[in-house]
Order: C-alpha cells, then sequence, then structure tokens
C-alpha cells in the first residue's frame, strides 16, 4: 500500500476546481481584455493576473503527480520538492514585478496575497519533500495544505483583479 494511497479524492477535487479557475481566468481576461489598456499598466498583468494562473497550475500538476499510480513516493517528493523551489524563485521574481510597476499603489493585502502567503505554501511545499524521506504521511498533509493555500490565494487574487477592473472602470466611465 503505498503512502498516497487515500488521497484520490482530495486531489480530484482541489485539481478540478484548479482547472475549471484556470479556464474561468483565461475568460475573465478575455473580457477584460476587450477594453482599452490605460498608459503604463501593461506590465502589470505579470505582477497581478499571471500569478493567479500560475498558482491554479501548480496546484493541477499537484493532483496530477500526487494522483499518478507511483509505487513509490521518492519521485512524487522530488517533483514536488523542485516545484516548491521554483515556486520561490517565481514569487521573488512577482515581488519585483510588482515594485516595477508604477499603475497602481501597493498596499499590505497585496503583499500578503502575492509575495508571503504564496512564499510559505511554496516553502511547506519544498520542506514536504525533504520530510517525506522520513515519514510520508504527515508530509502529505503539509503538501494538501500548501495546494489549498495556492488554490485560495489564486481565488482571492483573481476575485482582487476583477473587482479592481470593475471599480476602475466605473469611475473611469463617470
Amino acid at each position: 500500500m503505498s503512502a498516497l494511497d487515500g488521497w484520490e479524492n482530495f486531489y480530484v477535487i482541489v485539481g478540478s476546481s484548479a482547472g475549471a479557475l484556470i479556464g474561468l481566468q483565461f475568460v475573465v481576461l478575455t473580457l477584460i481584455a476587450s477594453r482599452p489598456i490605460p498608459r503604463g499598466t501593461a506590465q502589470v498583468g505579470g505582477a497581478f493576473a499571471t500569478p493567479s494562473v500560475v498558482h491554479f497550475a501548480v496546484v493541477l500538476f499537484l493532483a496530477a503527480i500526487v494522483s499518478a499510480p507511483w509505487d513509490d513516493i521518492t519521485i512524487v517528493a522530488v517533483l514536488w520538492g523542485f516545484v516548491g523551489l521554483s515556486g520561490i524563485a517565481y514569487v521573488v521574481i512577482v515581488a519585483r514585478r510588482m515594485r516595477a510597476q508604477k499603475a497602481y499603489e501597493l498596499v499590505l493585502e497585496d503583499w500578503l496575497f502575492h509575495v508571503l502567503l504564496p512564499v510559505a505554501a511554496y516553502s511547506i511545499l519544498a520542506m514536504s519533500a525533504y520530510a517525506a524521506f522520513s515519514d510520508a504521511r504527515p508530509a502529505l498533509f503539509f503538501v494538501g495544505a500548501a495546494a489549498l493555500v495556492l488554490l485560495f490565494v489564486g481565488i482571492h487574487n483573481a476575485w482582487d483583479a476583477v473587482t479592481y477592473q470593475v471599480f476602475l472602470r466605473s469611475s473611469q466611465e463617470e
């Protein structure tokens, strides 16, 4: 019996949610793209829109690799460790993009949901890979928690971006 047994339903639900939210994000961005882009805001997408899709894609990828019929947890742990380390590097890039953009004044909530929580989730993911070699059961719970944090961060950030666009456009049209 593999340490991964029993996680199928969790990752079917989480992975399906992430996949559906990726699709929804594309629909929303397509609708927003039909409006003119104000000067100086082109670089904002890389700081605020793309990370949500990346987080959803990571959750979908985690669901796929944890749900696959592995004989041993070693390869899975190495993969999610790589994803965790790559995610940390990506969040550093996002933080630099956030600081570089001038179209929007950042608030604490932006740093929390675009930098701090994702770094925490990706760090937990990376550390869980190491922990899986000594005790897989708690490591899998931490991977599940990291996936949920990334899913909820993506949901929050996508909603935040949409509401910002709605209220920004509404105030510009008045």
